[in-house]
């Protein structure tokens, strides 16, 4: 699609209205041509095909050049992006200038071309062709500082839901607002080329007016070049601090989670023996279950200081590792008497009174000692 628009100067005000013809001093705005079309204005303005279908290329890179006195600039150009998950990202938009007409291609309609066919620049008359030219780089840098701004408050507002909840929707956005930084850093940097190219070699004739506008259009896109590597800085920095926090949260669960386990284990352990399916102690008392879950919750108070201590030892520690060592033990023996009682191989078992004597695989268990002798 393309449309021709002239600046009419009879009228009270001058203005720029569409028309249906090429005249001189007409600007054509090309987006999206097709190749009828492409075709059709190559021939009736005598412009190179290449350089109409240069823009049509997204990954074109900003430069300029003239042939036949046809000058071809192309610059990158911010766009948003809300359909898509990066927010900003660029896109080439070729300006072609001849001797009585300028033409702008782009592959989508975009805020910079919308500004001039809507009269939203003062001062903008289409047989003026460098100022034209100038406006528009100036407009670009003035949109590329309007969303590196916009991006610093979007950054800022994430961080601040990151800091109430650490979700990896807002992680995603900041990584995306990282892209668009660096599509944007990248596109400054070949744009100031062009622009110091412009400068120094003018393919373009230029007046003094001219001249200190495209130093003005220099100073802006250094402006935006800064602001884009600080901001660029400054979010991956604060990616890396949102990462730190986010592993350093994962690994204090991991921690309560371990010593609640480390916790748990011992009665479970204790519970675990007295629940085999072999004759324990106390299968015969009615209250052999009360007095099991009471013993084996007397452990945790012993564990607890692993929670206040998690890198020393705890003194509780080695207490609940010998009780619950005595306790196997003690089960496995009284389990080895029954068998002796009962007539088949097993293990000799003496009780031995309230005295204390040391002798090997002597355990205790109340007031009542086993002295096991094997037979």
């Amino acid at each position: 699609m393309f449309r021709i628009y002239r600046t009419v100067e009879a009228a009270p005000v001058p203005r720029t209205e569409e028309t249906g013809t090429f005249e001189p001093g007409s600007w054509v705005c090309m987006i999206n041509p097709t190749a009828g079309e492409i075709e059709e204005i190559s021939g009736r303005l005598s412009i190179p095909g290449d350089y109409l279908r240069a823009a049509l290329d997204e990954e074109e890179r900003p430069r300029t050049e003239t042939e036949d006195g046809v000058t071809l600039i192309v610059i990158d150009i911010p766009v948003p992006y809300p359909e898509q998950t990066i927010l900003y990202t660029t896109m080439p938009l070729g300006i072609i200038v001849t001797s009585d007409t300028i033409v702008t291609v782009c592959l989508r309609d975009n805020p910079i071309v919308q500004d001039f066919t809507n009269a939203r620049v003062k001062l903008f008359y289409t047989f003026k062709k460098t100022r034209f030219v100038l406006q528009i780089l100036f407009r670009n840098a003035s949109y590329f500082l309007q969303y590196l701004r916009q991006i610093e408050r979007l950054s800022d507002r994430i961080g601040a839901e990151l800091n109430q909840s650490m979700r990896n929707r807002e992680l995603i956005q900041l990584m995306n607002l990282k892209k668009s930084l660096v599509y944007f850093s990248t596109s400054l940097r070949s744009n100031q080329i062009v622009l110091d190219k412009t400068l120094t070699f003018q393919p373009l004739r230029m007046y003094e007016d001219d001249t200190d506008l495209l130093e003005d259009v220099i100073i802006e896109n250094k402006q935006a070049i800064e602001m884009a590597s600080t901001y660029s800085t400054i979010l991956s920095e604060t990616m890396d601090a949102f990462a730190s926090i986010i592993s350093n949260n994962f690994n204090n669960i991991l921690k309560l989670l371990t010593s609640i386990t480390i916790i748990l284990a011992v009665p479970t352990m204790i519970a675990s023996f007295l629940g085999m399916n072999v004759p324990v102690p106390l299968q015969d008392n009615p209250y052999g279950f009360l007095i099991i879950m009471f013993s084996s919750h007397l452990t945790v108070p012993e564990l607890l200081p692993l929670w206040g201590r998690p890198t020393s030892k705890p003194e509780g520690f080695s207490c609940s590792l010998t009780l619950a060592l005595r306790v196997r033990q003690v089960i496995i023996l009284h389990a080895a008497c029954r068998a002796d009682e009962s007539g088949r191989p097993g293990v000799r078992c003496t009780p031995e009174g309230s005295g204390w004597r040391r002798k090997s695989g002597a355990v205790a268990l109340g007031t009542t000692r086993y002295i096991t002798d094997p037979t």
